[in-house]
């Protein structure tokens, strides 16, 4: 693992690196179809940063949800935090990471609510469900780097040495992250090919929602690390995978059969 650097006395951590690096790819790109398709890419960077507000409050919110027995302890425990450091060291282990399903799902909270009230940005829903894998892949790269995350043990993989999480270490580990990575990048593309040649057009969204989620389904098998949460035999992403599958099934059904009546 390489999960940070120093740079001039001060230690810089890859996996806000490479979600930056996804943001400003993304977003760049998302502009690009916007102006081919001779949209206002000013209104669509607004709705980015407001999705982008929605991705980082829900990624944290739903860590401090599967990490519940810190928030339990911080708030019994507040009345013994004596100083600001040591305030921050709290909130840290309590809402310090970051869970991808909370930021989808914040994020698409936050794009439902800024396109009900401005609905001109309806029309970018297409162009987002494309750039999310895309960001996505980027984040996965950092995730990797950063150790935050690791797949279960086996033979053909990569044996960790630095990973913050100190039982990741020495244990030759898949690189699930790197699968998932790939697995994004290969959704952006096909996404992307659907959006050009005109494909489910108001519907990609739901095209993406529904293929990550029974990707992620399986995926989760592959990773080792508890921090996501276990309920039962399956994990939080998963439990929020089949939400997600669920979802998408009825909300097309009923929509379509609207239509038909």
């Amino acid at each position: 693992m390489f999960p940070s650097f120093l740079l001039f006395g001060r230690e810089i951590g890859l996996y806000a690196i490479m979600l930056l690096c996804g943001l400003f790819t993304a977003g760049i790109y998302a502009c690009i179809l916007a102006h081919k398709r001779k949209d206002d890419y000013v209104d669509l960077i607004r709705l980015i940063l407001f999705i982008f507000i929605g991705v980082f409050l829900g990624g944290h919110l739903l860590y401090a949800l599967v990490n519940y027995k810190e928030a339990i302890y911080f708030f019994n425990n507040i009345n013994r935090i004596e100083s600001f450091p040591m305030l921050v060291a709290s909130l840290q282990m309590v809402i310090g990471g970051n869970i991808f399903y909370g930021g989808l799902i914040g994020g698409l909270i936050a794009g439902y609510i800024t396109t009900r009230k401005i609905k001109k940005y309806a029309i970018f829903t297409d162009i987002i469900a494309v750039c999310i894998p895309l960001f996505h892949f980027f984040g996965r790269i950092g995730c990797f780097l950063g150790g935050c995350c690791f797949g279960i043990h086996s033979e053909v993989g990569f044996t960790f040495l630095n990973c913050p999480i100190p039982e990741a270490n020495g244990i030759s580990r898949f690189p699930v992250q790197l699968l998932e990575a790939s697995f994004n990048l290969a959704l952006f593309f096909a996404l992307n090919l659907l959006y050009k040649k005109n494909k489910f057009k108001d519907e990609l969204l739901f095209v993406y929602l529904f293929i990550y989620a029974i990707a992620r389904f399986f995926i989760e098998f592959l990773r080792g690390d508890l921090y996501r949460g276990i309920w039962g035999f399956l994990s939080t992403s998963q439990i929020i995978s089949i939400i997600i599958i669920l979802f998408v099934l009825i909300n097309r059904f009923i929509y379509h059969r609207r239509k038909q009546i």
